[in-house]
């Protein structure tokens, strides 16, 4: 059953272990992901998701009614492996076991997941375009026209074209500094 954000982190916010339950279950797959990019260890990785949810839990009271609880177990979550490649690059032993873990890693399968993750919140920030941006992005992005042919084909002038392309791309830069996603991109291809 889908809660709307605003009342699972109120719930949250009371000790409601079942909205904990219900946050744990859509986001701890999502945390165990962004951690095994990171650090390439199952076993470190299952050991992040499980502080990023004591530290939700304890820090229940301080969530904001009406924040990106997302955004929220993905700093705790980037904070915690930062912390753990500090401890890294500080121990001989600790960075060979990283690089033997690079290795084995199967990276199609990570890939994969985080491709589809950034495909998501890509059309989802697209979807919050204005319709007439919108429509040229695409037309500039996915079917690969020139300024000149979309306006062309929307009878719009080139000018137009461009001005809602600038403004689109301003858009997608700006939505996606707020979700942090420069960084992921950063992981995703470390």
């Amino acid at each position: 059953m889908q809660f709307p954000v605003e009342n699972i982190i109120a719930r949250l916010r009371s000790g409601d272990e079942a909205a904990f339950k219900l946050v744990y279950d859509e986001h701890a797959g999502r945390v165990y992901g962004l951690a095994f990019r990171f650090l390439k260890n199952r076993e470190q990785a299952e050991e992040i998701v499980q502080e990023v949810f004591v530290k939700l839990w304890l820090n229940k009271i301080k969530l904001d009614i009406t924040g990106n609880l997302w955004l929220y177990l993905y700093v705790i979550a980037k904070r915690l492996c930062l912390n753990e490649l500090k401890k890294v690059a500080q121990s001989r032993d600790l960075f060979n076991k990283l690089m033997q873990d690079i290795e084995a890693a199967d990276d199609s399968t990570q890939n994969l997941v985080a491709f589809a993750e950034l495909e998501k919140i890509s059309s989802e920030v697209i979807a919050l375009l204005p319709k007439q941006q919108k429509k040229i992005f695409l037309l500039s992005r996915l079917d690969g026209l020139s300024h000149k042919e979309i306006a062309e084909k929307l009878s719009l002038s080139p000018h137009t074209v461009k001005n809602h392309m600038v403004e689109a791309l301003r858009l997608i830069r700006c939505k996606l500094r707020q979700e942090d996603i420069v960084f992921l991109l950063v992981v995703l291809f470390l």
